[in-house]
């Protein structure tokens, strides 16, 4: 058994890979549990951005639609409804405004590195959630009155506030760069009418399309305050949500998600939730960054991956989600592998009295992460640490496993070399085995690029659910504006590329497969498996540790 030990570590410090974390990064793995709750995402620099953003988009919107109210306000018999429904909105409004004063001050400290309680940050995300869904509800409640001051409304009156205002008729020129431009969005918003909501959602897309975010949320806003009733609300809401997604900074794409996640809330069972809960994930992807930095939006994106599955078992678009699977798990195995990596380079040095930390991470990969490229390694490492502990039945279990589903792999002939040392059985391979594609090789080049720039490979649709970023082509949004604010009317099992004139992202398809086994005349040859090396720990590039010392091997016991 002691043998076995021996040669289950020489053999393993031979392939033992060169992805080593650092011992601060291994720390921080520690330190920085996924499961940690906070109320809001980001670090503090983030999360008052995030917040500015809400108020600052909240006071526009009470601001356009106060001055909607007081928009022939001089006429003393129609003056008190409009100056209640005014006064209440500019009560809110002076909220916002003393909030956006306390977030500009935390988010100064926090700029200038300066302490302050964690828990403010906490405190002022309520309030302004808070703040944000009365004003909401107070605008919907004030529609009435609204359409009613623009309805009594004469051009003098208007014209009038336009002159009083700085920023051109509700404030509106450094949005819609004033002119003839300012003129039409002001008009669309001076109150309520027959069809305007159409006129709103069709004007916000073109905002949109051109880049102007935030005055196509203004818009998309005006929608949802302004007309409850509106076929186009839900869309109206949607689309506000891919204004931040097609935004892109990290500030839009936490308000992003948080907007799906509230639409979804909103309507489950709307046609399109496969396609929004497939953003959501999309939305983390996005944030995602190498396997060796923090791992938190990977995860998310993995729950929100399988959620989607579990919930729409049917979807049209699980292509797409099972790719996007292999994306999320290959960067979360890599962070689970390296680190084990990390431990067993620790053992092999003397270091770790025993591979236990590795076992656990190795074991993490194998049972979680199905799809990782590098599962064969991990599955012959796993064993290996079995076999050094002494436990030659669970070490069996992942030798034959590489035989039976990896049998073209380059540790398929140290698993059979392990097991014929333990004098266990060895399975014939698996007939689906034999059409397995390995992943493609990205290049040195690409993977530095990747290292320098922090990103991981992964496959992002950056259009908007409903909008398209710079496409020209008609999106759904096109399509809800020809249908009255409807989607096509479909069958439940028609494919998502029927139910839409012009599909909101080209297909994906997993990686292919090979219809017929590889011909042996014609497949590369194999290297030879390297030797077990019985002096000094190595990798598999043959790059030994800096710090590693032949004296830390360990050896076998006199006369064997």
């Amino acid at each position: 058994m002691r043998l076995r030990k021996f040669l289950g570590a020489a053999a393993c410090a031979a392939v033992l890979g060169g992805f080593v974390l650092p011992a601060g990064v291994v720390l921080r793995a520690q330190q920085q549990p996924a499961g940690t709750a906070r109320r809001g995402e980001g670090t503090p620099t983030q999360r008052v951005a995030v917040m500015r953003s809400r108020l600052e988009g909240l006071r526009r919107t009470l601001n356009s639609a106060i001055a909607m109210l007081n928009v022939g306000g001089d006429k003393k018999d129609e003056q008190k409804p409009a100056d209640d429904a005014a006064g209440r909105l500019r009560g809110i409004e002076r909220e916002a405004g003393q909030l956006l004063s306390e977030v500009n001050d935390i988010g100064g400290k926090a700029e200038r590195a300066e302490k302050f309680d964690p828990a403010e940050l906490d405190r002022l995300e309520a309030a302004v959630a808070d703040l944000n869904e009365r004003g909401e509800k107070a605008l919907q409640e004030t529609a009435g009155e609204r359409r009613t001051a623009a309805a009594t409304a004469t051009p003098a009156d208007k014209k009038n506030k336009k002159k009083k205002g700085g920023g051109g008729f509700l404030g509106l020129g450094k949005l819609f760069g004033g002119g003839d431009d300012e003129d039409k969005y002001a008009e669309l918003l001076s109150g309520a009418a027959a069809g305007r909501d159409r006129q709103l959602f069709e004007e916000a897309a073109k905002l949109t399309r051109k880049g102007n975010y935030e005055g196509a949320r203004l818009l998309f806003s005006t929608v949802i305050t302004t007309y409850p009733d509106s076929p186009y609300l839900p869309h109206a809401k949607l689309a506000v949500a891919d204004t931040f997604y097609l935004e892109g900074t990290t500030s839009a794409l936490i308000q992003a998600g948080n907007a799906y996640q509230e639409w979804l809330t909103f309507f489950p069972t709307d046609p399109l939730a496969d396609e929004v809960m497939l953003k959501v994930a999309e939305v983390e992807m996005r944030q995602m960054g190498l396997p060796d930095r923090d791992v938190t939006h990977a995860r998310k994106a993995e729950q929100r991956l399988k959620a989607l599955l579990q919930q729409f078992p049917q979807t049209a678009l699980r292509p797409e989600v099972e790719v996007r699977i292999r994306e999320v798990q290959e960067n979360l195995g890599m962070h689970s592998f390296s680190i084990g990596n990390f431990y067993y380079d620790r053992y092999l040095r003397g270091v770790a009295p025993n591979p236990k930390g590795a076992q656990s991470r190795y074991r993490e990969v194998v049972e979680k992460y199905q799809y990782f490229s590098r599962l064969d390694k991990a599955l012959y490492l796993l064993g290996v640490t079995y076999v050094q502990e002494e436990e030659p039945d669970e070490a069996v279990k992942y030798f034959q496993r590489i035989l039976r589903e990896y049998p073209e792999s380059e540790f398929a002939e140290k698993a059979r070399e392990q097991l014929d040392a333990i004098g266990a059985e060895k399975p014939e391979a698996d007939p689906k085995a034999a059409n397995k594609v390995p992943p493609p090789d990205r290049g040195m080049m690409r993977k530095f690029l990747d290292q320098v720039l922090g990103t991981t490979p992964k496959t992002i649709d950056n259009d908007g659910v409903l909008i398209r970023k710079d496409s020209k082509e008609p999106a759904l949004i096109d399509v809800i504006i020809e249908n009255q604010g409807n989607l096509p009317v479909t069958t439940p099992t028609a494919p998502v590329s029927s139910r839409r004139i012009a599909p909101a992202r080209p297909t994906v398809q997993p990686q292919p497969k090979p219809s017929q086994p590889v011909d042996d005349k014609n497949r590369p040859p194999q290297q030879p498996a390297a030797q077990p090396n019985t002096t000094t720990p190595q990798t598999v590039d043959g790059v030994r540790p800096p710090s590693a010392q032949p004296a830390a091997t360990p050896t076998p016991p006199p006369g064997l």
